[in-house]
């Protein structure tokens, strides 16, 4: 397995730990600004969701398999897993703030190699996933502040 795919499934499963993360948030978020909230974790883990089939897909233009198994494709993260539901706003925005951290280092190195690589495909798809990363930065840093509960 060459580095370019190594990455590419580094990336893959820290995007499945992004997801999984703001999907766990939005079932489970409570309080006043429930409604707020449970709509912007699903705004997020849709998103992020719908960039894993490409992200896969991209391991097969270069002639190697996706992970088949959770465990096999958790042996690449290097994002951290909630142990225990964030009770505060805040925590849950810092824990998928670090989570799309990592994701956006991973990605920096697939387009990175893609780009060494002449795999022009794969590095279009991998910057514009870098900036809509990059927003959710952006969006998750500005809610995590002020916020009390």
């Amino acid at each position: 397995m060459n580095e370019l795919s190594t990455a590419i499934k580094i990336a893959l499963a820290n995007i499945y730990v992004m997801y999984f993360k703001a999907h766990a948030y939005h079932w489970n978020v409570e309080g006043p600004n429930f409604s707020d909230y449970h709509g912007y974790f699903a705004t997020v883990y849709t998103d992020v969701y719908g960039s894993v089939d490409p992200m896969a897909e991209n391991l097969r233009k270069l002639d190697v398999y996706a992970p088949i198994s959770l465990n096999a494709l958790f042996g690449y993260k290097t994002s951290f897993e909630d142990d225990v539901m964030p009770t505060r706003y805040n925590e849950m925005f810092n824990n998928l703030y670090a989570s799309n951290a990592g994701v956006i280092e991973a990605l920096n190195k697939v387009y990175e190699l893609a780009t060494a690589e002449n795999e022009q495909g794969i590095a279009n798809f991998v910057a514009e996933r870098i900036d809509t990363h990059k927003m959710h930065a952006w969006q998750l840093k500005s809610l995590s502040k002020n916020v009390g509960a």
